[in-house]
């Protein structure tokens, strides 16, 4: 239910709102947010993966997005998805 009340909030956001939102969150992982956090978080915040990886790769340098991803373990999950939002 709490995930339900965050999606309508986003979706009654503009799209300068929620590159502010998840500018937010890109702060946050510079700081020790878990990139797993801010790939989800992203896409909740901007509706889609997708629409989420245009937002990421507006805020973060390519060189901070394939560290983010070397810093994942390869096999993981986590790793899959970080490749599909970051690179």
């Amino acid at each position: 239910m709490l995930q339900d009340v965050g999606a309508d909030i986003y979706k009654s956001w503009n799209e300068q709102q929620r590159r502010d939102e998840i500018g937010k969150l890109v702060q946050g992982y510079q700081a020790g947010l878990s990139v797993g956090i801010l790939c989800v978080m992203a896409a909740s915040i901007a509706g889609s993966p997708t629409k989420a990886k245009k937002h990421l790769k507006a805020l973060m340098t390519l060189k901070e997005r394939k560290a983010a991803v070397a810093n994942v373990a390869d096999a993981s999950d986590m790793h899959k998805i970080a490749s599909s939002f970051l690179l």
